[in-house]
């Protein structure tokens, strides 16, 4: 029979200081302790749920005394969605934090020499500034503390909404969200509550079976709003009667799709969105330059930040209208275009072909000439004949996803010696692992923070990497 497990509670622990990726962190016995859902200043009782000779994880169960710093959360679902965790941070005080983990990242991990940090650029707007967001439909709706064995509460197990960490089953029936403009949560009460009428089936997980399944929604600062509604399987009547529903209730929206997803897993990007309603894309503006969205695109999900962090990028190139700019993992080449008018020829390499396919549509649309984008493992791509035909770089911006850039690319960067990289991440960990890779090289000349998710952990940054003389 196997032994439980001692539940191991610890009172009346000082929250000391912020460790990193929104964990508080504390010491007991000489013992480091990361804890979940405190801020520094709080004086909490928790119960370790991760117990090791010189290091714990643990939960808080009970703050017995906030510290000064705390601020009342201002959404109905904090502490039960997994959105925005640190609604009890003031958000100057979150800026502070995330400045301390960039720069402790960098030195700890990367080992090298470092400037200054420049002050973390914040968000203008706190909340309401997400252009797109993805909701859920579930028969499994999570109850509340509240709601268990009530029996005065009629419990209604629809629900529509964002999944409960750690519960892939589960999803928490949003009434109101913070995240994007009111218009979301106008979109998805009015489909819930005409789904709710019409009797039409949520989505079970575990059986495959239902037919209301998600809801994507865009939402531009040009004005254009773009939904996208999946089915599990195609009703043509009842699915006609809910898209007419919603495109009355809500006319603001410029294109409608829906998408018949009949897998097991929620991914759409082998799939194909139809267009019910408008031209089956979105427009957003960074700046002058304008951006096609088509539903399976990606694009920076916060618009007025991805201009700030775009323009410190570009100023980091220092181009002058004579560069050769190499654009790697360029997506759907929003950087590569930002900078193209202070640059003689852009080069994007990106591995997914939808992508590329964006970024030239991209390219037209803004009447670029001098852009080239190229589909494929850039390891493979920039090999000599390649620089014969397009140029070497005089500047690399290389913008990796949360892994980091391969060690195969690292050292094709050490091969190829570009002057200038610029090193776009939205993850300092990795980023400061690849920065003390290419110090056999380069040298850290500047490194700015920006924060594009505001009341969340994560964090952008951009890095200047200079060759050695």
């Amino acid at each position: 029979m196997k032994k439980e497990k001692k539940r191991i509670i610890i009172e009346n622990l000082l929250v000391s200081d912020y460790a990193a990726e929104g964990k508080a962190l504390a010491r007991h016995d000489g013992k480091v302790i990361f804890i979940s859902g405190a801020v520094p200043g709080d004086v909490v009782d928790v119960f370790l749920t991760k117990n090791k000779k010189d290091w714990a994880e643990a939960r808080v169960i009970e703050i017995k005394t906030p510290a000064a710093d705390r601020v009342i959360p201002f959404c109905q679902h904090f502490g039960t969605c997994g959105g925005c965790k640190w609604q009890m941070l003031p958000y100057t005080k979150q800026l502070q934090y995330k400045q301390q983990e960039v720069e402790q990242n960098l030195k700890r991990i990367g080992k090298v020499d470092l400037p200054s940090l420049l002050p973390i650029v914040g968000a203008t707007d706190d909340k309401y500034y997400r252009n797109k967001l993805e909701f859920t439909f579930s028969n499994k709706r999570y109850l509340l503390p509240e709601e268990m064995n009530n029996e005065d509460i009629v419990v209604q197990n629809n629900a529509l909404g964002f999944h409960v960490p750690r519960l892939f089953d589960k999803v928490i029936d949003i009434q109101e969200c913070y995240l994007m403009e009111d218009v979301n949560n106008a979109i998805r009460n009015t489909i819930r509550t005409f789904a709710l009428q019409n009797n039409f089936s949520f989505y079970d997980v575990r059986q495959h079976t239902g037919w209301l399944r998600n809801i994507v929604i865009r939402n531009c600062t040009t004005g254009e709003l773009m939904v996208n509604i999946i089915f599990n399987y195609d009703e043509e009547s009842d699915r006609k009667k809910l898209l007419d529903y919603l495109l009355q209730q809500v006319p603001s929206i410029t294109t409608l799709l829906y998408t018949i997803n009949p897998k097991f897993n929620d991914t759409i990007y082998d799939l194909t969105p139809i267009t019910y309603f408008g031209k089956g894309y979105a427009i957003e503006k960074l700046e002058n330059f304008s951006y096609k969205i088509s539903p399976k695109s990606f694009f920076q999900t916060n618009t007025k930040q991805a201009e700030k962090l775009y323009a410190i990028t570009r100023d980091f190139a220092q181009l002058t209208g004579n560069e050769v700019v190499y654009d790697l993992y360029c997506g759907t080449g929003s950087i590569g275009i930002f900078v193209s008018h202070l640059a003689k020829k852009i080069i994007g390499v990106e591995a997914i072909e939808d992508a590329i396919t964006d970024a030239k549509e991209n390219v037209a649309l803004n009447n670029i000439n001098h852009a080239l984008f190229f589909a494929g493992d850039v390891i493979k791509i920039c090999n000599n004949d390649f620089f014969a035909a397009h140029g070497r770089p005089d500047v690399v911006i290389t913008d990796p996803p949360r892994a980091g850039m391969h060690e195969k690319l690292v050292n094709k960067l050490l091969e190829i010696e570009a002057p200038k990289i610029v090193y776009v991440s939205c993850n300092t960990a990795t980023q400061a692992r690849d920065i003390g890779l290419l110090s056999e090289k380069y040298s850290v000349e500047k490194i700015q923070p920006v924060d594009m998710f505001p009341h969340t952990h994560h964090i952008e940054c951009v890095v200047l990497l200079v060759l050695k003389k």
